[in-house]
């Protein structure tokens, strides 16, 4: 009699990635993410592909990830696929320091954020 198992986060219609520890900042990727939302996947990808921004590398992967999932564990239909959802949010920050003048030091900090892109199978209307 072991533990029930946990119950799904979203709908039945729907597949989710998530990228845990990308590193830049979340204002950066959300700017990326605001690119994506409510963009069919297709659309989606294109926009990512040619994107100047470097955390649309990331962002991509993502993206795939999610979409990859819908295909093979959730049976949903690639081509009808809409980024339901595209959250970012704060992960660790890695703190450095570095030498300045007169014996002092400054600190450097490293940021990671966190994606979360959920994908929706969306009838055709």
């Amino acid at each position: 009699m072991g533990k029930s198992s946990s119950p799904r986060r979203v709908g039945d219609n729907e597949a989710l990635s998530v990228g845990t520890t990308i590193r830049g900042s979340a204002q950066k990727l959300n700017l990326v993410a605001g690119l994506i939302r409510g963009k069919k996947v297709e659309d989606a990808m294109n926009i990512l592909s040619f994107s100047s921004k470097a955390m649309a590398v990331e962002a991509r992967k993502v993206l795939a990830s999610a979409i990859a999932n819908a295909e093979n564990n959730h049976n949903l239909d690639v081509d009808s696929l809409v980024v339901a959802e595209a959250s970012v949010g704060k992960a660790i920050t890695m703190k450095r320091f570095t030498t300045r003048a007169r014996g002092r030091s400054s600190q450097i900090l490293k940021p990671f954020s966190r994606l979360r892109i959920v994908v929706r199978e969306q009838e055709e209307a």
